[in-house]
């Protein structure tokens, strides 16, 4: 598990934006029954990838007309039971972090993959969110 002090300036860039943390598995299967669009992001210490993942996030949420109905968080190494959940109903891909998943009715309907994350800039991540919120979002 990795130390708080290195975690929590990571998690506070999405929670003090909005995104509500899920902490147990109990929270992920609760979010992610309810009607809606719920958005998930695997939040991580990988400073490439996280580093552009975190930014795109916060940017297709600012600058979309759509957007999902819940914006939720948990944090790789650290929430392990939560991250643990939130991969249960990412199945089959494999456990990736970061990672961003857009839920809707409790079913995943879109994905990003830490791979389709290495090497993106924060703006071509938000577009390919907003294409998606434009989808399936209210």
């Amino acid at each position: 598990m990795y130390p708080a002090e290195i975690v929590i300036p990571m998690k506070e860039e999405l929670t003090e934006r909005g995104f509500a943390e899920l902490l147990s598995a109990s929270a992920v299967h609760e979010q992610l029954s309810k009607e809606g669009t719920t958005l998930v992001m695997i939040n991580s210490v990988c400073g490439c990838s996280a580093g552009t993942a975190r930014p795109g996030v916060l940017m297709a949420v600012a600058g979309s007309e759509k957007k999902p109905d819940f914006l939720t968080t948990s944090f790789a190494g650290f929430d392990i039971d939560a991250v643990k959940a939130v991969r249960e109903h990412l199945l089959p891909y494999p456990p990736s972090s970061p990672a961003i998943a857009l839920f809707k009715n409790g079913q995943l309907v879109h994905y990003i993959e830490r791979h389709m994350i290495e090497g993106r800039s924060a703006q071509a991540i938000a577009e390919n969110l907003i294409a998606s919120f434009q989808q399936h979002c209210n």
